[in-house]
């Protein structure tokens, strides 16, 4: 790739080509959780933080009412710093000059102006729309003249608050690493190897700890083992209105097939299964060039997700208020030679995989040098999404409507998207992914098994 390109898909600030791209999606700007005085003690008395996003810096608070307001963190007047505004209940207050704003960014004072002045009524801060969904705070910074499309009718937007739980890290890397690692089939062999099985009695909210769903010989087979001894996948990518579709075939044997169906959203978020009942559904929300927060939702299709085990499990690798990771470079990710050779493929330990993939984008450096790298076959994800990447770009440059939830009918069209990972007859694996998805819904107490799926 020349190094003219790398920087076109990789730069997200304002005036930049990708970042006019990732401002026609809805992002995710914060968790609820972030908002929750038992995970956030001063959220108690104020309800207000900084969020970066998209290389812009914001405020996000709560007034009284209870409604979200986000607007721009430089005051209108001269320019002060709002993170330091006084949360007045109805409104913020800006400390230089009493300048104060409601959720919808009016300026309802101007305190030090003379009696009778209109001056407030004729400034606005700018405020962003948001929605809430699934535990997330969503946020458009599209252009203000344009009208936001819906935010896509996913499952994980669409499943009740029982059924799903959100989450996020924050790694030191650009967001198309980040992403790119979620749409590669074949790096879960190697970089998530686990060279001992664990009993399935205790995988609940683990990835690549379950079972597939089928078996072999009547034994249901670990995920480990399965990525630990078919190594060489069949990868497929397929191209649709929303993004693309990933089929990866792992052949066991004459007669038995592993497959495993995940999706990309465009522009970077993948879908991938975390267990025969639940999903994994992860956004790429770029911060700036150099920092992304992965942000997930699962989504539970049989019982109510227990959210104090998920959380805790997460948090034992995660630092609050910011939820940044334990482990980094500073620390080498926890890397340990000794369980490199007898335990894992990469040494960084089996509790929490999401530091492999952190070390996998952070060691590339803050942005990866795409001049220097060699695509093999098993990259063929990796280069679909790329072309489709420049695509976008460029639409959007020709004042035409990007790919996938940019368009209102794309976004408004119900979609899960589904997500398998088992073991299927090797001569009717098309068939058997389908009835399992069938099966899967049809036993989701909150889904209606006859909308349309894809």
């Amino acid at each position: 790739m020349k190094a003219e390109h790398n920087q076109r898909i990789t730069q997200i600030g304002a005036g930049t080509p990708c970042g006019a791209l990732m401002r026609r999606y809805w992002q995710p700007v914060a968790l609820l959780d972030e908002f929750d005085p038992r995970l956030d003690p001063r959220m108690a008395e104020r309800p207000l933080k900084a969020v970066r996003l998209l290389g812009q810096d914001f405020i996000l608070f709560r007034d009284a009412a209870g409604q979200f307001g986000l607007l721009d963190r430089d005051c209108p007047h001269r320019g002060a710093d709002l993170a330091y505004a006084r949360h007045e209940g109805d409104g913020v207050r800006c400390p230089f000059h009493g300048w104060k704003f409601d959720a919808q960014g009016r300026c309802l004072e101007t305190p030090a102006e003379p009696s009778g002045s209109n001056l407030c009524q004729r400034v606005r801060q700018r405020s962003y729309p948001l929605q809430i969904r699934s535990g997330l705070i969503f946020a458009w910074l599209g252009p203000e003249d344009q009208t936001p499309p819906p935010l896509p009718a996913l499952d994980c937007f669409e499943a009740p608050a029982s059924h799903t739980f959100a989450f996020k890290g924050q790694w030191a890397c650009n967001w198309l690493q980040a992403f790119e690692v979620g749409i590669d089939p074949a790096h879960t062999s190697f970089l998530h190897r686990f060279f001992q099985d664990e009993s399935l009695d205790a995988t609940y909210g683990r990835q690549f700890r379950g079972a597939s769903a089928g078996n072999v010989a009547g034994e249901r087979w670990p995920m480990t083992r399965i990525m630990r001894e078919f190594v060489q996948p069949d990868i497929r990518p397929e191209a649709t209105p929303y993004g693309m579709r990933l089929t990866t075939l792992r052949a066991m044997n004459e007669s038995l097939m592993h497959v495993r169906i995940t999706h990309a959203l465009f522009p970077h978020t993948f879908v991938i299964p975390l267990s025969e009942t639940m999903t994994i559904t992860q956004m790429h929300v770029p911060v700036d060039d150099t920092h992304t927060y992965w942000v997930s939702v699962f989504t539970s299709f049989a019982d109510p997700v227990d959210k104090e085990t998920m959380r805790q499990q997460r948090l034992r690798f995660t630092q609050l208020p910011d939820y940044l990771p334990v482990s980094g470079r500073h620390n080498h990710w926890g890397y340990n030679p000794a369980e490199q050779q007898s335990r894992t493929y990469l040494g960084m330990g089996e509790e929490d995989i999401n530091v492999h993939d952190q070390w996998a984008c952070e060691s590339m450096g803050p942005i990866q040098d795409r001049t220097r790298e060699h695509l093999g076959q098993s990259d063929k994800a990796i280069m679909l999404n790329r072309r489709l990447l420049m695509q976008a770009i460029d639409d959007v440059e020709a004042g035409r409507v990007p790919l996938g939830f940019a368009n209102a009918d794309v976004a408004a069209t119900r979609l899960g998207p589904d997500t398998v990972d088992g073991i299927a007859p090797a001569n009717d694996w098309q068939h058997w992914w389908q009835q399992a998805v069938k099966a899967k819904r049809e036993g989701a107490p909150w889904l209606d098994a006859s909308e349309a799926t894809a």
